[in-house]
């Protein structure tokens, strides 16, 4: 018995890696290293079976929030900016995305998309050309282009949670555009985070008050008057028509925090 083997007692302690096996089984099924060169016909369709299977999915997923968290470890203060990635170029609504990721990067603001099309290319193109970082967090889908080109930091997630993760945790305020499904699930999540105390009180901005007004009215009077949200909830968000108020706000309220060290209003 070696040194290395005893505890400070001198009791004896098994070191090795590698299970028991007697005498007779030795070798039956090679070694450990042979074991995992193998590629038989077997080997192939037990691997093919395996990657469509749960534990696989649990390795990707895991491997997904690796690549997240590595990827945005060192981001700066940032506003993410949510919106409809069926917004043309021609639109007041891509016009003012653009001028919000442009002022946002002027004061030194990261801004973080879905990195599509769209409200989330005019946010990252106006922060991209003026020396903004731009970020763009996308989405497996089989009717979007990819990540687009104004994005300097970019991931493309298969799965939507762990892309939200990614949204929320590297954030300080967020401003939601006009968009479809996607944008709303986006902002009822946000505001959920907050009304529960999951995420701490935060600038949440919804742009368009002409897209967001009757939205706004239903929460109003149907959710809170008939009691199924608190009242003060419908103040976690405010609607706002001006942009450049809009970039002001977030970029004065993302200072101080980053300043302070926290999150909070």
């Amino acid at each position: 018995m070696t040194r290395d083997n005893r505890t400070a007692a001198g009791r004896h302690v098994d070191i090795s890696l590698q299970p028991k096996r007697s005498s007779k089984s030795k070798g039956s099924r090679g070694t450990s290293d042979q074991r995992i060169l193998s590629w038989t016909e077997e080997d192939r369709a037990r691997a093919a079976e395996f990657v469509h299977s749960d534990p696989w999915r649990v390795q990707r997923i895991y491997s997904e929030f690796v690549a997240g968290f590595d990827a945005f470890a060192e981001v700066g203060p940032a506003v993410c900016v949510f919106g409809s990635a069926r917004t043309k170029p021609d639109s007041p609504n891509y016009e003012a995305a653009q001028i919000l990721g442009q002022r946002l990067a002027e004061r030194g603001i990261t801004v973080i998309t879905g990195g599509g099309p769209g409200i989330m290319e005019a946010t990252n193109k106006g922060a991209y050309e003026h020396g903004g970082e731009s970020i763009g967090a996308g989405i497996e889908l089989p009717f979007e282009q990819g990540i687009n080109r104004y994005v300097n930091t970019g991931l493309e997630f298969r799965y939507f949670f762990v892309r939200k993760v990614m949204f929320v945790k590297y954030s300080r305020g967020f401003v939601f555009m006009p968009g479809g499904f996607g944008t709303l699930d986006e902002a009822f999540e946000v505001i959920t985070l907050i009304q529960t105390g999951k995420l701490p009180r935060t600038a949440v901005v919804l742009y368009n008050s002409a897209y967001w007004g009757p939205l706004v009215e239903w929460i109003r009077t149907t959710l809170r008057d008939q009691g199924y949200i608190s009242p003060g909830d419908e103040d976690l968000f405010r609607v706002m028509d001006d942009i450049e108020e809009v970039a002001t706000l977030m970029a004065d309220h993302v200072i101080e925090a980053h300043e302070n060290g926290t999150q909070h209003i």
